[in-house]
């Protein structure tokens, strides 16, 4: 549809504000209803360009266009008056224009372009009143502003346009009748005709006089107001690079550049404009000049102040609309590897108005390198310079996009490892700070500039390895630096505090995994890292984040080892809740023992480097205590074996007469096992014998067995080292199988020693394939075996109570 059409479907109060466009005797409402696709499709911004000869084009064919739709009506008495007003239309534009169909052009561009701002909002008003919910950010107080005083800046501008045609009309007049005074006084004797036309050619200069130097205060008037709204820009410039700042770390940020990309090409349309009516001002001084010519003395100030205006807005306008990134992974930007691929892209916000030659833009990694003894240098692999293009024929500016540029380090053989610099006293690579500028050099009449801009700095690796404390490095210098281009940051970095950290912590959980942190999940964080004391005002240090001392490793490489598991092996699991994750053993405690038994929750542990999560239940103790239990924790290692849910359903004890039981029976808070995971469960399938032993010997099944009085494990326990020397009569082994860990009492070896030979020689019933005989304790009973009974005055019993395993290889095939 287009776009008058949508227009006259908006909603009356912004139709009033189309009648209010279009109530100035600029371009007749009627030209626009007769001739509106044919206007929508032509370029008016280019054809407004000085002395353009499409301008000329485009201005005879509107009125052939009107013409043709003048003979189209017929003699009926309603067309009368439309062929009349259409008529009138034509005859008033021919005058109006015909000498300088340049303005047309610039009035049809500007019209459409506030029609196109009022239909955006009309429709965006009908979209909100159609989902009253939505969360549609509003229009700021400075924005506002800023669409007020584009508003106010082209009326300014169009009327001091038609000043100085004015002017200039007064400038010819006064010319021709001064010439023609010469050429009569010019040897006549004087009289007092003479003395009257000298007079009145004298009255005529003052006119002159004055009309000049209101026209220059009238530029100045409108140059004072194109630098608050310069300042009004600048602002909204600045908070955008703080949200693209923000997102670069994973917050979730508006970082499109629509709104700022046409507020920049309306006012430097504006102050372009304003530069060609200061040099047609020029003109008419070289034509005609006179003693104490405000053009001479107050023109060249004016034109200085506004070249000023304009190099600084248009510095502004050239940004790095996408920050330097990898393809993968692709959510983490600003950290680059020698010899992979990278992207980035800058902008242009504005449509420049000189298009005589091709605007080129380079690219440079480090120009202006801290002094700092062993800083590395590194070479651009691929082109250093793009050509300025329009991405977007609806869009006004230029872009050039650098994509799959590599970096080579000029040390020769530099391995790059980030721990050698620090053992040498350099600085570590990871925390050395690389800036890539953009230039551009751009020329319109005598104002020449050297456009700029950076990226936020990034961090060079050589290894995949360094690429985690690469992105702390980026966490942190964004996070806490005022200054986007300081690269000798990490010489002394500040701390950070609880409420800084906090977020952006949340941030990388809501990117990576698409489900941020609770309070209560940050509460256990900050308890970890500064006590039970911990306040927003807590502060940590850089070295207590992210530096690892060995054996012990820091915060950060057990966090993002965490992000790592989860995006791995739990993503879903973790976006649907179902995972507590962050929750001290304390709090875990006090959650469990006041739900059912058989109630369990999954949280991280605090002691894998690379992520780990156990599984903690609740169970009858002793004198009927409820007793917390725990499991050691599940590592990307078991993980690829058999997914956690799998785990879950499979885990089991050996409890009464051998009989396997699940303890894990509800998910906290009270949502059954099956109906919160059933959903993730693998689907099974029957194999041939190999493959069957295969997957039991990936299966992680806990198999447990321990005296009526022996204890499990001691309440506050601590989850089990891998590399503890052996179990304590108080202790429990840890049996999985396919890895020979068992956990067990020493009193059960023989239990599970005669269960291992079972599984080893289980066969399939060639009668009935579904079926696995040797009474394997880990599938289901038949339907026709009644459930075993458990004794009703203990629920585990002692090593001697388990009856001995009968196997006869007969039963098999």
């Amino acid at each position: 549809m287009a776009q008058w059409q949508e227009v006259q479907l908006l909603e009356k109060t912004y139709l009033e504000k189309v009648h209010e466009l279009y109530s100035e005797d600029h371009l007749p409402m009627e030209v626009r209803q007769y001739l509106a696709p044919w206007l929508e499709d032509q370029n008016w911004s280019r054809a407004a360009e000085p002395h353009s000869a499409e301008a000329h084009m485009l201005f005879h064919t509107l009125l052939a266009l009107l013409d043709d739709q003048y003979s189209r009506f017929g003699t009926r008495t309603e067309d009368f008056v439309l062929k009349h007003n259409l008529r009138k239309s034509k005859l008033n534009l021919q005058a109006k224009y015909r000498e300088c169909p340049e303005q047309l052009a610039n009035v049809i561009a500007n019209l459409l372009r506030e029609e196109k701002a009022i239909l955006n909002r009309g429709l965006a008003a009908q979209q909100a009143a159609a989902q009253p919910t939505s969360s549609a950010p509003m229009e700021t107080d400075r924005q506002q502003k800023i669409e007020r005083r584009l508003v106010e800046t082209r009326a300014a501008v169009q009327e001091l346009d038609r000043e100085v045609r004015h002017l200039e009309e007064l400038q010819d007049t006064f010319d021709f009748r001064y010439k023609m005074h010469r050429m009569v006084a010019n040897g006549a004797p004087a009289s007092p005709e003479l003395a009257r036309q000298t007079e009145q050619l004298q009255a005529m200069l003052n006119s002159l006089d004055r009309s000049r130097k209101d026209v220059l205060a009238r530029a100045q008037e409108l140059l004072g107001r194109c630098e608050t709204l310069r300042d009004f820009l600048l602002e909204e410039l600045a908070e955008w690079k703080e949200r693209q700042r923000r997102a670069c770390l994973g917050a979730a940020c508006d970082t499109s550049l629509s709104h700022l990309q046409t507020w920049f090409t309306a006012a430097a349309e504006g102050l372009f404009q304003l530069w060609r009516l200061l040099w047609a001002l020029g003109d008419q001084h070289a034509k005609l000049t006179y003693l104490h010519d405000p053009l001479e003395t107050r023109r060249p100030l004016l034109e200085s102040r506004l070249q000023e205006h304009l190099s600084c807005l248009l510095r502004s306008a050239f940004v790095v609309e996408i920050q330097p990134i990898m393809p993968f992974p692709n959510q983490r930007p600003l950290v680059l590897k020698t010899g992979s691929k990278f992207s980035v892209r800058a902008r242009l916000l504005v449509k420049l108005q000189d298009r005589s030659h091709r605007l080129e833009a380079k690219i440079i990694l480090d120009q202006h390198p801290p002094d700092v003894k062993g800083f590395r240098k590194f070479n651009i692999l691929t082109s250093t310079s793009k050509t300025l293009v329009q991405d977007d024929p609806q869009m006004e500016g230029l872009v050039c996009d650098f994509r799959h540029i590599s970096l080579k380090d000029q040390r020769a053989g530099a391995s790059g490892k980030g721990s050698k610099g620090a053992s040498e006293g350099l600085p570590a690579v990871t925390e050395e700070l690389h800036l890539i500028t953009f230039t551009l050099d751009y020329k319109y009449q005598d104002l020449v500039l050297e456009l700029q801009t950076s990226t936020l700095p990034v961090v060079i690796i050589s290894s995949n390895n360094q690429f985690s404390s690469a992105w702390a490095s980026v966490l942190w210098f964004n996070m806490l630096s005022p200054d986007p281009k300081n690269q000798l940051f990490f010489s002394a970095p500040p701390a950070a505090s609880w409420a800084q950290l906090a977020q952006v912590l949340s941030w990388q959980f809501s990117v990576a995994t698409k489900r941020g942190l609770d309070e209560d999940q940050l509460h256990m964080l900050a308890e970890k890292l500064f006590g039970l004391e911990a306040t927003p005002a807590s502060t940590l240090t850089w070295a207590r984040f992210a530096k690892d001392n060995p054996p012990v490793f820091c915060f950060w490489t057990w966090l993002d080892g965490i992000l790592s598991l989860i995006q791995e092996h739990l993503a879903q699991l973790w976006k649907d809740g179902h995972i507590m994750g962050f929750v001290s053993r304390k709090r875990e405690r006090q959650l469990l023992k006041r739900k059912q038994m058989g109630t369990f929750l999954l949280r991280f542990s605090e002691s894998s480097r690379d992520g780990g999560i156990t599984c903690s239940w609740v169970e009858p103790g002793e004198k009927g205590q409820p007793k917390v239990r725990s499991v050691e924790p599940y590592t990307k290692v078991e993980l690829k074996s058999l997914e956690l849910p799998d785990i879950i359903h499979d885990y089991q004890l050996v409890a009464a007469e051998n009989i396997p039981e699940n303890p894990l029976k509800f998910l906290y808070p009270s949502t059954p096992r099956d109906e919160a995971f059933g959903k993730y469960y693998t689907e099974r399938r029957e194999v041939d014998l190999l493959e069957q032993k295969k997957y039991l010997n990936q299966r992680l099944i806990r198999v447990s067995s321990r005296q009526p009085s022996e204890p499990w494990l001691p309440e506050g326990m601590v989850e089990a080292s891998p590399a503890a020397a052996g179990p304590g009569p108080d202790q429990l082994e840890v049996l999985e199988l396919g890895t020979e860990q068992l956990e067990l009492g020493a009193s059960g070896l023989e239990v599970l020693e005669a269960l291992e030979q079972e599984l080893d020689l289980m066969r399939f019933d060639s009668a009935d394939s579904n079926m696995l005989r040797g009474g394997d304790p880990y599938l289901p009973l038949p339907d026709d075996v009644p459930p075993p009974v458990l004794p009703g005055n203990t629920l585990f019993l002692g090593a001697n109570d388990f009856p001995p395993l009968q196997v006869d290889s007969k039963d098999f095939q």
